[in-house]
């Protein structure tokens, strides 16, 4: 096999099955970012923090064996929940004609917050150790919660 060819196998894939497939995860991952408002570090972080929330309680689950497939599924519909929520921020940030995505900006923070929370009481699930004032902020927060219905 030439460079050349070699090359255009590794570009565009061996078949025009690998062609089409690449095509269009490229397709869509474009429109994403798109919708999304860009594929930038604050967007990086919440879809890190969003897998790492889902598999500490996945971890934390088969560790308590109380692995539920009905919340594992809801709790990947809630994720995509959370993106379709950024998307309408990015939406309502060019209705507004702000030229700095705020609402995103807002939205996004937000959400990492809320992952962030999610992940720690996931360590504490698995029994990850960690400071205790972490412990002091999360038993507030979840006192909070339960006052105010949800956190």
């Amino acid at each position: 096999m030439s460079i050349k060819e070699t090359i255009i196998t590794a570009a565009i894939g061996a078949n025009g099955k690998e062609a089409t497939v690449g095509g269009m995860v490229a397709i869509v991952g474009s429109a994403m970012s798109v919708f999304l408002g860009g594929w930038d570090i604050t967007l990086k972080l919440l879809i890190y923090a969003m897998i790492a929330d889902y598999a500490t309680g996945l971890l934390g689950a088969v560790k308590q064996k109380k692995v539920n497939s009905e919340v594992m599924f809801w709790g990947g519909v809630r994720k995509g929940v959370i993106l379709l929520v950024i998307g309408l921020a990015v939406m309502l940030d060019q209705l507004m004609g702000n030229d700095s995505p705020v609402f995103r900006t807002l939205a996004l923070y937000f959400y990492i917050g809320r992952e962030g929370i999610s992940i720690l009481e996931n360590f504490g699930h698995i029994g990850v150790a960690y400071p205790a004032f972490f412990k002091q902020i999360m038993e507030q927060l979840n006192e909070r919660g339960n006052q105010s219905g949800k956190l």
